[in-house]
């Protein structure tokens, strides 16, 4: 087949054939009667070869050392090609990130868009001192809250993320729909970071994603999203604080919460019901916080609870519940 038949069939310009013919890469190996190169069906074949080689990120030097050096390895190629896309990749979606943060921010000017870009390389920078001065200068209006819930969602320093937990915050709901998403991660280290700027935040979007937080499978997530629901609202659920008391994390706070909600909504008898419904077989450190928590909480119930646990068998909490009786009384 001459060049232009072979262009049309395969695809390949006839420009390019003429130019992997100079590099030696695909030569036509037949003549015609009259003298003209004609390529053969082998010479087809190495061509889509050549394509196919292409296609995957080859350059022609490599495609010519792949199709003749009979001692070339394919798979260590193949793993610094995908090697060399990963980091493209990755340079890709930096650039395409800073792109969405500078839109994000809606810029009025090029002053304004280099500002941003200033902002956005100071964030990423390697020292911490530049990135904690990058969050502390941070314009109400124009810095790319996505850009600060990124980088604060990734800080191992803790008063690089503390300054960056006072940017965010700062910003107010508009970093909420970023926190949502991280408050959803895989990554439990990100989810806690994540809700506890949430709980920085406040208004109604804010209180909404933290009852989300209230049945993560993260002890502390949960800790955080609850107490700050109790400060919020009064029908954050009981259950939710008890289960704090009876494992043990941060308990006197939860304790104190439920006394206060009990105040707040008059409550006490409902309050108290899950808290005495954990004592069932509960260990005594556990009858111990309870009997604690139930010393604040008012109402027939939460009394009748400790009276009871008053001959418990444990000393502790024995003591610790005929202590409290005679502070009601």
């Amino acid at each position: 087949m001459r060049i232009g038949e072979v262009a049309q069939r395969s695809g390949v310009s006839a420009r390019m054939l003429r130019h992997y013919d100079a590099l030696g890469l695909v030569t036509p190996g037949a003549r015609t009667g009259s003298g003209y190169r004609e390529y053969t069906a082998a010479d087809v074949t190495r061509i889509f070869h050549v394509e196919s080689l292409r296609s995957l990120g080859l350059s022609l030097r490599e495609v010519g050392q792949a199709l003749d050096d009979p001692t070339f390895a394919p798979a260590e190629l193949v793993a610094a090609l995908k090697k060399r896309s990963a980091e493209r990749i990755r340079a890709e979606q930096g650039l395409l990130a800073r792109l969405e943060h500078i839109d994000e921010s809606g810029p009025d000017d090029w002053e304004q868009v280099l500002g941003i870009v200033a902002q956005l390389s100071a964030l990423a920078s390697a020292t911490p001192d530049h990135r904690q001065r990058a969050a502390l200068i941070v314009d109400d209006r124009q810095s790319p809250v996505a850009a600060l819930v990124d980088s604060l969602l990734n800080e191992a320093d803790l008063n690089v993320a503390g300054a960056l937990r006072w940017a965010v915050a700062r910003s107010g709901t508009g970093a909420v729909v970023p926190l949502v998403a991280a408050a959803a991660d895989r990554d439990v280290v990100r989810r806690r970071r994540a809700v506890a700027a949430l709980i920085d935040i406040p208004g109604d979007e804010a209180t909404t994603a933290l009852r989300a937080a209230v049945v993560d499978p993260d002890v502390e997530i949960r800790a955080g999203a609850v107490l700050e629901l109790a400060d919020r609202v009064d029908d954050v659920p009981p259950e939710a604080l008890v289960s704090l008391i009876v494992d043990g994390v941060r308990d006197v706070d939860a304790a104190d919460a439920l006394a206060a909600l009990a105040r707040r909504t008059a409550a006490g008898d409902q309050i108290a019901e899950p808290l005495v419904r954990a004592l069932v077989d509960a260990p005594a450190g556990v009858r111990c916080r309870v009997a604690q928590a139930l010393g604040e909480i008012p109402g027939a119930i939460a009394h009748d609870a400790l009276l009871h646990l008053r001959d418990d068998d444990d000393q502790m909490v024995a003591s610790t519940a005929a202590y409290l009786v005679g502070l009601r009384q």
